[in-house]
């Protein structure tokens, strides 16, 4: 008899174990939903935004990342949505990553911007180490100087997220970057308009200069189009010869960190272990089947748009997640360093544009 009422006791605690389980995966379930529909809703929404006029400087990328920390003023929300938040950050990032290669054509690249593709190779090796340089002077830390130095030199916000997973980096120290990278190609983006009719350039050259300096593809179409359509050409062709960069330097990036992690370890005899970004490869390959491959032309502009929809879906993620109090605390220096370098940047593509174009 008492073993039978400790069987059934067993039954019972076994049959609210498994119901209790049920709830909580079904909670886990609806939790991670909320965060896709969250950061669905704020990459739309700055999708929507950025076609206004004023806000197109910042960007569409950068409204879903504030948009994504305007949402922090609900608690409860924020942290339901962050069941799903690392999710996003990491495969959506790399899937929009990919996609976004579809904007690239090389074709193009090749035949009409070969003269800016090496211009754009020739300022990306000197920024990022410069802007490393004085970042590491300042004593910023050695991964977001390398975030902030990425995304002033090579495509802004893109970059930034490109290279973060290489780089191992912090929600916070992406942020910080990407906020830097938004503030600083919104002003310079404005200085290069106002200086647009007394540099003595013909719209050509000031588009490919804009194209050269400037953070985001954004910022070089606003500041392009103050030149006309052959500004806006000049700069949209040379931007995508530095956004073509991105692969290439996160895989140096790559080795660079496995370099540094034995040296660390003191270690000389462990293996090297280079956190190579595999979907930098399908970037290219993007790249490569939108340029040569006509059959799929008419759906390119859809697979754009849904490249940076998938991206602003991982901004806001970041934005979900972003510590204030060590944006506070850590964001002036990181400011100084790059507003420098933005200077050195504009005056380097002033003198390319002068002396070679």
């Amino acid at each position: 008899m008492k073993r039978d009422r400790l069987y059934w006791n067993h039954l019972k605690y076994q049959y609210r174990s498994d119901i209790i389980m049920q709830l909580s995966t079904i909670i886990d379930w609806r939790h991670a939903l909320l965060g896709v529909v969250l950061t669905l809703a704020c990459s739309l929404a700055g999708q929507s935004l950025a076609s206004l006029p004023g806000f197109s400087l910042i960007g569409h990328l950068v409204l879903a990342l504030l948009l994504g920390m305007a949402i922090q003023v609900c608690r409860p929300i924020t942290l339901a949505a962050r069941e799903s938040t690392g999710f996003i950050a990491n495969k959506f990032l790399r899937a929009g990553i990919i996609f976004l290669g579809f904007k690239l054509n090389l074709i193009i690249l090749v035949s009409a911007g070969m003269k800016s593709l090496i211009a754009a190779v020739f300022v990306v090796a000197i920024m990022i180490p410069l802007n490393y340089a004085v970042a590491r002077a300042l004593r910023v830390d050695h991964t977001l100087a390398l975030l902030t130095a990425c995304g002033c030199s090579i495509c802004g916000a893109a970059a930034v997220t490109g290279v973060s997973g290489t780089l191992k980096a912090k929600a916070g120290q992406s942020v910080l970057a990407v906020a830097i990278v938004a503030i600083l190609g919104t002003v310079f983006t404005l200085i290069e308009v106002f200086l647009q009719p007394v540099l003595g350039f013909t719209d050509g050259q000031f588009g490919v200069m804009a194209g050269l300096s400037l953070h985001e593809i954004a910022h070089a179409v606003a500041a392009g189009g103050s030149a006309g359509p052959v500004g806006t050409d000049s700069a949209i062709i040379t931007k995508l010869s530095r956004v073509l960069l991105l692969a290439p330097v996160a895989i140096i990036l790559g080795i660079g960190e496995a370099w540094r992690q034995r040296c660390q370890s003191g270690d000389t005899d462990q293996k090297l272990k280079v956190p190579i970004p595999w979907f930098m490869g399908g970037f290219i390959a993007a790249s490569a089947i939108g340029s040569y491959i006509p059959a799929i032309g008419f759906a390119v502009p859809m697979l754009v748009k849904a490249a940076y929809l998938i991206l602003g879906m991982a901004m806001a993620t970041l934005g979900l997640n972003v510590n204030f109090s060590v944006i506070a605390k850590e964001g002036v220096r990181p400011m100084v360093s790059a507003v420098t370098c933005s200077f050195v940047i504009l005056g380097l593509s002033w003198f390319i544009v002068r002396t070679w174009f």
